[in-house]
């Protein structure tokens, strides 16, 4: 994920968490058309900058790099 995928993730989750605000969302329901509302303002959003960029915003990379190797505990049958 690079920074212009987790800008346009914050954007939808904000835009979602106004809207829910705005209408008083209480319940699932209520809160699932805020977050498709939200959800299309992002979306929109990308949309046309990779139109006026002609680049696209998704890409395969990850933000963050994996997890550190770790060491497995010994098995008490190894001891």
């Amino acid at each position: 994920m690079n920074d212009l995928e987790l800008i346009f993730n914050m954007l939808g989750e904000a835009a979602t968490t106004e809207i829910a605000r705005k209408k008083d969302a209480r319940g699932f329901i209520e809160n699932k058309i805020a977050a498709n509302k939200g959800g299309r303002i992002a979306g929109k959003a990308r949309k046309e900058l990779e139109s006026q960029t002609g680049k696209r915003v998704v890409s395969r990379e990850n933000y963050l790099e994996g997890p550190p190797a770790r060491k497995a505990l010994p098995h008490k049958d190894d001891q």
